[in-house]
């Protein structure tokens, strides 16, 4: 009788620990990008649940080409590497409307993450991301009296990569933390 109560109790832990893992990944279900660089690949899982409006123009913007030929234009080796708007020649592309800030979901901003860019207005997110390389705490909702305190909404999680996101991460940069090389998105291709 003691074996089996040992057998029962080993299989609800594993179960319980089975189930946190899939609600952590939504069991797979979250769609998959890749981000071709001329670094080298990164892989994402974006977490459609949490962060449905910032997936939804992701996704949009992934379907339609637009981050081909764009590059990662602000880089900072302790914070994050910025993407998504710029091209080579530093051009801002012409943008759909700003979405609403999902920083309220729960997520955090933890190294590997991929968070929406924007200004300081709250819903201010078009195309431009940044995949986080530190944790950063202090871009984490807090509340809603300000503009800093709003945070900054995570969408998603490196899966692969995250060489290639340091790799960037370390390139040399010069004013305004552009790369003095020219670290350019490919594509992003959704799985």
């Amino acid at each position: 009788m003691r074996q089996l109560l040992s057998f029962i109790a080993v299989l609800i832990f594993t179960f319980q620990v089975s189930d946190t893992r899939a609600q952590s990944t939504d069991g797979g279900s979250n769609p998959q990008v890749t981000i071709h660089t001329n670094k080298g690949n990164i892989r994402l899982e974006l977490f459609a649940q949490q962060a449905p409006k910032s997936v939804e123009n992701f996704l949009q913007y992934a379907g339609d080409g637009f981050y081909e030929g764009t590059i990662f234009h602000r880089v900072i080796s302790h914070f994050m590497i910025q993407g998504g708007g710029m091209t080579a020649d530093m051009q801002q592309k012409t943008t759909r409307e700003p979405i609403a800030n999902e920083a309220d979901n729960g997520l955090k901003n933890e190294r590997g993450t991929i968070a929406m860019a924007r200004t300081n207005v709250i819903d201010s997110a078009t195309s431009q991301f940044f995949i986080n390389v530190e944790v950063n705490g202090s871009l984490d909702h807090k509340g809603t009296d300000s503009s800093r305190d709003w945070g900054y909404a995570v969408f998603g999680r490196v899966v692969e990569g995250m060489d290639v996101v340091d790799d960037i991460r370390f390139v040399k940069t010069g004013r305004g933390d552009v790369p003095t090389e020219v670290v350019l998105i490919e594509s992003v291709e959704i799985h």
